[in-house]
């Protein structure tokens, strides 16, 4: 059965970094995107950061310039290096993969998500 597992979750004051990781496990034929999205109680998921299998990077307009996300193929890991954080980046982020399983008969890729890493920002 494919996992997603994030870690590197924490608490940091306001400018402080943090780096999240997401392995992906099981059995995997391949990974066309992996991202992260980010929540916080009482409003809607967000969409922070993805990066697709070919290198295609995309990201959310707050966090542009702030966040840089990378993938290692070769573990089937995906980072996310987060700089200069601010209180309003504070929230469970979860990361998210499009995978094709090796046990899926039918060749169709399936959306994984990871429990999530808090983070948050405080001073």
């Amino acid at each position: 059965q494919v996992q997603l597992v994030e870690s590197g979750g924490g608490s940091v004051q306001p400018g402080g970094s943090l780096r999240l990781s997401c392995a992906a496990s099981g059995r995997i034929a391949s990974i066309r995107e992996m991202a992260w999205y980010r929540q916080t109680a009482g409003k809607q998921r967000e969409f922070v950061a993805s990066m697709t299998k070919i290198g295609g990077v995309h990201y959310a307009g707050t966090v542009r310039g702030r966040f840089t996300i990378t993938r290692d193929p070769d573990k089937n890991t995906a980072y996310l290096q987060m700089n200069n954080l601010n209180s309003e980046d504070t929230a469970v982020y979860l990361c998210n993969a499009k995978i094709l399983s090796a046990d899926d008969p039918w060749g169709y890729e399936s959306d994984y998500w990871g429990r999530g890493a808090q983070v948050t920002v405080s001073s």
